[in-house]
């Protein structure tokens, strides 16, 4: 927990540096503005950061009247976990997916998508959210949440300098094709760095150690395996309209079968084979 804690402020002083560095360029009231921007994103990246990660899965709050079942088996598992009970959300998604988010789990949130609803059955729903409330169990949610703010934020400064290089510096041509080059370049090296901290932020093992503890909850990992092979084979097949900067939180990358552009650096979901050759398993024939 204090790992992730560090983690989390490293993730936020750094972009808070980041967006000080690019208004640097635009002399000392550049520096101010960059350093104002800075504060203003690293502060909502922490507080707002869960509403973001919401927002861009198009989920909305559900009653328990609503959704019964779902809420039944979200209070079961925190009750065995000894968590607070999150926020439920649901997003019209066709494709079969879920996430966790939250600053922690006092302020968490717990959502699936309509097309998970339609796929799994009530053992295998249970096995994902058992996986869902485990990551704020071990306070996953923060850092995930604040890596995709941060990743956001980046890739928004290198928008505004390419946007201020094509633009700005009305003087000389050769200001302009510098300023091109600069903003070009600013764009082709922070765009991977945010994808590259996104796949640091969240670790094969935070997603295995995510699964293991999820069986661990129900006291079987079947559930969890049939539950990841179906999502995989249909989100393949279904895609999902999701900025690449929160793919990460979703229990399977919701971009997957999909090509992206540095598609293979937001990649930091484990193979799901690996995944289900990992969970525990009771042989009941």
């Amino acid at each position: 927990m204090i790992r992730n804690n560090l983690k989390t402020v490293a993730l936020l002083a750094f972009m808070g540096a980041i967006f000080m560095v690019i208004g640097s360029f635009f002399g000392s009231q550049g520096l101010f503005i960059g350093l104002m921007l800075g504060l203003v994103f690293v502060g909502g990246s922490y507080w707002f950061s869960d509403k973001l990660a919401v927002r861009a899965a198009g989920a909305k709050p559900v009653t328990e009247q609503e959704a019964p079942q779902l809420y039944a088996i979200v209070r079961d598992l925190t009750t065995r976990a000894n968590l607070p009970m999150p926020a439920v959300y649901l997003s019209p998604a066709a494709q079969p997916n879920a996430f966790a988010t939250g600053r922690n789990p006092h302020h968490a949130a717990v959502a699936v998508t309509q097309g998970l609803m339609q796929i799994v059955d009530e053992e295998e729903l249970r096995g994902v959210l058992a996986h869902e409330l485990s990551h704020v169990g071990n306070r996953d949610i923060l850092i995930t949440s604040v890596a995709a703010a941060v990743a956001l934020g980046i890739t928004f400064m290198a928008r505004m300098m390419m946007w201020g290089a094509i633009f700005g510096g009305g003087g000389g041509g050769r200001d302009r094709d510098g300023g091109n080059v600069f903003g070009a370049l600013a764009m082709m090296i922070l765009a991977p760095i945010a994808a590259m901290m996104l796949q640091m932020s969240l670790s094969r093992s935070r997603e295995y150690e995510a699964d293991r503890s999820g069986a661990e909850l129900l006291g079987d990992g079947e559930p969890l395996a049939r539950a990841l092979l179906k999502i995989e084979a249909t989100a393949k097949q279904v895609p999902m309209n999701v900025d690449p900067a929160h793919a990460t939180m979703f229990i399977i990358n919701p971009l997957t079968g999909r090509k992206v552009n540095f598609g293979g650096l937001f990649m930091t979901h484990p193979p799901t084979a690996e995944r289900v050759a990992r969970l525990p398993h009771q042989h009941t024939h």
